[in-house]
């Protein structure tokens, strides 16, 4: 029991540090031996630091990694996010632009059916300006119908007004006479 504890905590020290001392034979050698297990304390414990720095930084530059790998990731992300917003923003303004250009072809064929309808009424209104103008014989085609005219009818309101000024022309007519 006892040489598995010395073998367990001085094993490896205490046969490296004899080795030394018989290598060395230095003048007194217990303590020399002795400075050796402290200063192979020493270096134990400044490798054992070395050893805990490592992994500290080894475990820093892994989260670095990390955090490069999720910026350029959320990079990415932004970029995706601003190419569909860009492409949405060009798909609005081409439905715009499209509605824009369907509206304007409603108007453009509005006006032209606006256009049609005013046209037809004056070559309906032409159509019956000449049937009005036409004789009572061109009317009917018939052989041996009279040429006449066609009579303007007056409303009696209208005869009545329009009589009314020439008596009063007349009698104006007949004061300068006289």
């Amino acid at each position: 029991m006892e040489t598995a504890y010395l073998r367990r905590c001085l094993g490896i020290c205490l046969a490296e540090g004899l080795a030394e001392v018989a290598e060395r034979r230095p003048a007194d050698p217990i303590e020399y031996l002795a400075f050796w297990i402290y200063k192979y304390r020493k270096n134990m414990e400044e490798e054992f630091q070395r050893k805990l720095e490592r992994e500290e930084l080894e475990r820093e530059r892994e989260e670095a990694q990390k955090e490069i790998e999720m910026l350029e990731k959320m990079k990415e992300e932004e970029l995706l996010i601003q190419q569909k917003l860009e492409e949405e923003r060009q798909a609005e303004l081409e439905r715009e632009r499209e509605e824009q250009e369907k509206l304007e072809k409603e108007r453009a064929e509005e006006l032209i059916l606006e256009q049609k309808r005013i046209a037809e009424m004056e070559a309906k209104a032409a159509s019956e300006k000449e049937v009005q103008s036409k004789t009572l014989a061109e009317l009917t085609d018939k052989y041996g119908a009279p040429h006449l005219t066609r009579v303007e009818e007056i409303d009696e309101m209208e005869q009545s007004e329009h009589t009314l000024p020439t008596i009063a022309e007349s009698e104006a007519e007949d004061e300068t006479v006289v």
